[in-house]
């Protein structure tokens, strides 16, 4: 690990979270010791964020769930907005093993492998995006992802960004289709709009929602929405990788 002094960590939420994740500032030091680290106030909060849900999440929570009181926990974690970020990394978990190869089969399999980690915490999806990924855990998640590019002529910055888009997909969509069926049934969404919809005035929608299956109830249509849109952005993908290997 690299020696960083101290006045670079700095004093804001995002710079102790980070200092905090990557082991340059080490918590609990003040006072006597109590038997508790870093890695179980995480990991509790995990578990009562499993349990109850992202709104469950505090300080005094997580001291309850650990047999400790919420001021024994500030010696670890100075916030609850730093708790959160570092929860947000460590439920990610580590990216799973991905082929090789194939840059397209392997950043598909990236994007479905955010997806099933998402949903072992779905809750994930209620925490707020107020900082950009810098955890060890996200940062395990680009390297696998940025990989998958590694032999195509693609610039590294926009490799990034390749990575990062499929990753705000998976997250974005999955995060409206949460909140949405949090807000009721929407099955009966087509035959609302059925009664209303005038063919004359609206002729292209009435003819998309007539075609649509909606009725059947075989099909998953989160996991079939959310593959449609994935191909889709790897259909891009693929004309523009393609474009570089054309360059002289």
């Amino acid at each position: 690990m690299v020696d960083t002094p101290e006045t670079d960590i700095g004093t804001s939420a995002v710079a102790k979270s980070f200092a905090l994740m990557w082991g340059l500032d080490e918590p609990g030091t003040r006072g006597p010791k109590r038997g508790l680290s870093l890695d179980q106030v995480i990991d509790a909060a995990i578990e009562v964020a499993d349990a109850e849900g992202a709104g469950a999440l505090s300080m005094s929570r997580v001291a309850k769930h650990l047999g400790f009181t919420t001021m024994s926990l500030y010696r670890y974690v100075d916030s609850k907005d730093t708790l959160i970020t570092l929860v947000s990394d460590r439920a990610m978990g580590l990216p799973p093993q991905l082929p090789v190869g194939d840059w397209r089969a392997g950043i598909e399999a990236w994007g479905w492998g955010v997806s099933a980690a998402i949903k072992q915490h779905v809750w994930f999806l209620d925490l707020p995006l107020a900082a950009p990924p810098m955890g060890p855990y996200n940062m395990a998640w680009l390297e696998a992802g940025l990989a998958m590019f590694a032999e195509t002529a693609v610039p590294e910055s926009i490799k990034l960004q390749l990575v990062l888009n499929v990753s705000l997909y998976m997250i974005g969509r999955m995060r409206v289709a949460k909140e949405m069926a949090a807000g009721g049934d929407t099955d009966e969404y087509p035959a609302l709009l059925g009664q209303v919809l005038d063919p004359q005035r609206f002729p292209a929608l009435t003819r998309a929602f007539t075609a649509q299956a909606f009725e059947d109830d075989d099909v998953d249509w989160d996991d079939a929405d959310l593959r449609f849109g994935l191909d889709r952005l790897l259909d891009g993908y693929d004309q523009f990788v393609r474009s570089f290997e054309k360059q002289p």
